[in-house]
């Protein structure tokens, strides 16, 4: 049990920082648009990537190191460009209201497959999920001898509740999310967040 909770608590502290994943999750949990399917995504990946690293992979992955660095690279152009949308979106007049999309919601269901590929793209193409999941939970696991695997099923949980809570948890913010304007704030906080990951990303390629 005491490697359990390790586990849960070590995959708290590490998911909970703000990220590609939390942003995304938040902004859909706030739209109330195919939440469980995003929170689903992100939670079983991380599981995967979880016990991945618990199983070895992480040794994998330090003796490749280009395979980070192409991470690196894919994923800033990814966040770049989702952060420039977000830009356009806060720049947009008239931008986002969340009774707009209440309303919408009520007469057209917005696309399932984009939400999908986006949170997909958003957590296998950012080598922050590796680095923390694999590399770091997977190395601190194999300290714990034959128990690393109850230090797994801790930190599984972890990501499981982070991101259940961040996703419905959400919609309650919706109450200073009901005006164009406060949704082009949030867009561009949002934009912000994701061109100054993206930058950091691809900085240690560039210098390296």
């Amino acid at each position: 049990m005491l490697s359990f909770f390790a586990g849960l608590g070590l995959g708290l502290s590490l998911i909970v920082a703000i990220g590609a994943q939390n942003v995304y999750v938040l902004r859909q949990g706030i739209r109330r648009r195919h939440v469980i399917a995003v929170v689903a995504i992100c939670a079983l990946s991380d599981a995967v990537l979880i016990i991945a690293g618990v199983a070895g992979l992480g040794y994998l992955l330090e003796s490749m190191p280009w395979l980070i660095n192409a991470a690196r690279v894919l994923g800033a152009v990814f966040l770049f460009g989702y952060g420039a949308l977000a830009a356009r979106r806060a720049l947009r007049p008239g931008g986002d209201a969340l009774r707009a999309d209440e309303g919408a919601d009520r007469t057209v269901t917005s696309a399932l497959l984009p939400v999908i590929l986006t949170a997909l793209a958003l957590t296998w193409l950012n080598p922050h999920v590796y680095l923390d999941t694999v590399l770091l939970l997977g190395s601190i696991a194999a300290t714990h001898g034959e128990t690393r695997w109850f230090f797994a099923a801790g930190a599984v949980l972890a990501s499981a509740v982070w991101f259940t809570a961040l996703g419905f948890g959400a919609r309650y913010l919706g109450r200073w999310l009901d005006t164009p304007r406060s949704w082009r704030i949030l867009d561009a906080l949002i934009a912000v967040v994701m061109i100054a990951l993206a930058v950091s990303l691809v900085l240690p390629v560039i210098t390296g």
